[in-house]
């Protein structure tokens, strides 16, 4: 009789493989968007963060966390987010003219970057968010899945994807489908993947743009964790002149 079983216990050695993958492949891109960030928060600017659906981890994970970068502007619309009706954020990351709509809001200027995320790239407001961002002269960074996007066919008005008006694009390498393994008596794939490397990827530019903080002599603008002796005092202070720049900090 033939197992039937998803072989669960491999799914570990999947996601180390694919976070290898990674840092193996996409390290130059990773580094040469550190630059970019770098250069831009040096300069007074901001790293924007902005994402749909369950790709929207990212701009939490980059956002307002122990170690991570204070000069991120998280842009979070809740009509594009789970929590607010998954079916009708699926329909709406699909509607022209909405990421205009956020973006207009967000403060983007000259002079700053911005990562988008988004696993298939193919969708009408991650592709719109980059071309309003750059509209805007701000340097745009995706974070995609080339082989999902590679597969599938835009649903851009123009037909363009994500990654083809990036400046920089940056693959999380998860496979079409969004999974690692396989549910044996329909072939359904399972076993999210894009979370992991797109996490992954977000705290190696943290780490880079760090080291280029450090190479200069200059102390990384980092916060504290809010659960440790001194954390609040600590991010209140630094915080305090983001204070009108990063709505969400407040």
């Amino acid at each position: 009789m033939p197992n039937l079983m998803i072989n669960d216990e491999d799914y570990i050695n999947k996601i180390c493989s694919l976070l290898k993958t990674v840092e193996q492949t996409e390290k130059s891109s990773m580094a040469k968007a550190s630059r970019l960030i770098y250069a831009s928060l040096k300069s007074g600017g901001l790293l924007h963060v902005f994402s749909t659906g369950h790709s929207h981890m990212i701009v939490e994970e980059m956002f307002y966390r122990a170690g991570g970068l204070i000069p991120i502007n998280p842009i979070l619309d809740d009509s594009l987010m789970l929590h607010k009706g998954a079916i009708t954020s699926t329909q709406n990351e699909r509607i022209p003219g909405k990421a205009t709509e956020v973006l207009q809001k967000a403060g983007l200027k000259a002079g700053d970057s911005i990562i988008i995320s988004s696993n298939t790239g193919i969708n009408a407001v991650p592709v719109e968010a980059a071309l309003y961002a750059k509209s805007c002269g701000v340097s745009v960074i995706c974070v995609t899945s080339l082989e999902s996007t590679m597969h599938l066919t835009s649903r851009h008005d123009q037909g363009r994807k994500l990654y083809q008006v990036s400046d920089i694009v940056i693959d999380n390498h998860s496979p079409l489908g969004d999974g690692a393994m396989v549910v044996p008596i329909n072939g359904q794939i399972t076993g999210g993947t894009s979370t992991f490397s797109s996490l992954f990827i977000a705290q190696r530019i943290v780490l880079m743009v760090e080291n280029l903080y450090l190479a200069e002599g200059l102390t990384p603008p980092i916060f504290m964790s809010a659960n440790v002796p001194g954390g609040d005092e600590f991010n209140e202070k630094v915080a305090y002149y983001y204070k009108g720049l990063i709505q969400s900090l407040w």
